[in-house]
């Protein structure tokens, strides 16, 4: 594969270092490569961006401020010239304010609280503490800043702005379609030769208003994959050196697993960030890994990733 696409929205947990990992499971998954990708929880993307799958692309997540993100760059009204724009303006703010920033960054995230602007959201996931993004039961952002005044210099202000180019050239490519629904709407439209890729919020570790996540909610989506006539693939996480994730054993072990290390770069400081094993769940047999055969299918993928 050629490198991977990176999204424009930042948030901790992103799986861009297993982008390839995913995707030769996919490739060894016996789809039709035109077949549909369901995804009931998109997160920033980056799975479905990298996805080799080159049929329709219905994906969903209950954060609105996601989907109204990406359908703003869908239909043109975020482009790479608007955002630059967006980004000079709140960086010369940044800048100037003698508090490293942070009464500025407060407005911005004030506004986004009462406005919701897709601008300010993407401002708020680039400008916060340590990449989070976090809702309160109200559903405001309250991560604190970064501390970073000169956090949007001009060749970061430029690989923003590429991300955006870079995603909406794969989202006017294919027909993409953006839903802020539950998993379970999503996941109920997937038909016989579609494959559904889930990444949900990891039980027994952090969650927020728009991706709280329980028991409850991993034994629903435990019974939608148990009943669905697709394909899927599920992320989740195996272990780490504490403790084991007890759903695993509870649910997710009556089909394959496949593990991984992974270190995710979370929390403050460098003793808070520790290695995680990895595992993706799947309900079919393995293939030989598919070639992309046809000349269509070969400029298709290559132009998506």
């Amino acid at each position: 594969m050629a490198s991977v696409i990176i999204p424009p929205i930042k948030s901790q947990g992103i799986k861009t270092k297993l982008v390839p990992w995913i995707n030769d499971l996919i490739l060894s998954a016996g789809v039709d490569l035109n077949a549909r990708w369901i995804e009931p929880f998109f997160g920033t993307g980056v799975v479905g961006f990298n996805s080799p799958m080159l049929g329709t692309h219905i994906v969903g997540d209950t954060n609105p401020h996601i989907i109204n993100f990406y359908r703003c760059v869908q239909n043109g009204d975020i482009t790479p010239y608007s955002m630059r724009t967006y980004l000079e303006e709140e960086s010369k703010l940044l800048s100037k304010a003698d508090d490293n920033g942070y009464a500025h960054y407060k407005h911005v995230r004030d506004r986004f609280n009462l406005e919701y602007s897709p601008y300010d959201f993407l401002f708020l996931s680039r400008a916060g503490f340590n990449g989070m993004m976090r809702f309160n039961r109200h559903g405001d952002w309250n991560i604190p800043f970064c501390k970073k005044p000169d956090r949007f210099a001009p060749a970061y202000i430029t690989k923003i702005c590429n991300q955006i180019q870079q995603t909406a050239r794969i989202i006017r490519q294919k027909d993409w379609e953006f839903n802020n629904v539950g998993f379970i709407e999503t996941i109920e439209r997937a038909v016989p030769g579609d494959i559904i890729y889930c990444d949900p919020p990891y039980f027994g570790r952090y969650v927020d208003y728009y991706n709280g996540w329980t028991e409850h909610d991993e034994h629903e989506l435990f019974e939608a994959l148990s009943r669905t006539p697709a394909k899927f693939i599920l992320s989740t996480w195996h272990h780490n050196d504490y403790r084991h994730n007890e759903m695993i054993k509870r649910y997710w072990d009556i089909f394959n697993i496949t593990t991984k290390d992974h270190f995710y770069h979370n929390g403050g400081s460098i003793e808070n960030r520790h290695s995680v094993v990895e595992a993706l769940v799947f309900n079919f047999d393995l293939h030989e890994k598919q070639e992309i055969k046809t000349i269509k299918q070969l400029k298709l993928f290559a132009e998506a990733v």
